[in-house]
């Protein structure tokens, strides 16, 4: 899978200078807390970062394109956005393809990481398998991507 590629200024000058990178998913911001609790809690995971001597690597999709690290603007419009869509592995082609604007889950973001040679990253949780209304199971992308 090839999509356009985008790294923060923080996250490309720490790859220069070959410094350690910790990505981050995006959902938790988007889709797990309300505004302005989600933006405080994505400063604070980033600081944590920052103050172990890691650059925080927070990973979202913003018009089709994958950031690798988000500037502050594009932090802001994860966390305060109603048209921010969940990305699993199962949308990313669809997200690039179709100028998306996506919060990351942890499978996406594995792959994404993986893809740019981020060997590490942190999440508020991963997906389950959730029944629906219909009585049908929705087993979440993040069971098979870390299995």
């Amino acid at each position: 899978m090839s999509f356009k590629l985008k790294y923060s200024k923080e996250v490309e000058s720490a790859r220069r200078k070959l410094k350690p990178v910790l990505a981050l998913e995006s959902t938790i911001i988007a889709h797990g807390m309300p505004f302005p609790q989600n933006l405080d809690f994505a400063l604070e995971a980033e600081s944590t970062c920052k103050s172990q001597g890691v650059t925080p690597a927070t990973v979202a999709i913003i018009d089709g394109t994958v950031c690798v690290g988000l500037e502050k603007e594009e932090l802001d419009l994860i966390s305060r956005s109603k048209d921010i869509k969940k990305v699993s592995m199962r949308e990313l082609g669809l997200a690039t393809s179709l100028g998306w604007s996506g919060a990351t889950t942890v499978s996406s973001t594995m792959h994404i990481a993986k893809r740019t040679n981020i060997e590490v990253f942190a999440t508020g949780g991963i997906g389950g398998v959730h029944r629906g209304v219909d009585q049908s199971f929705d087993i979440s992308q993040d069971l098979a991507a870390l299995s």
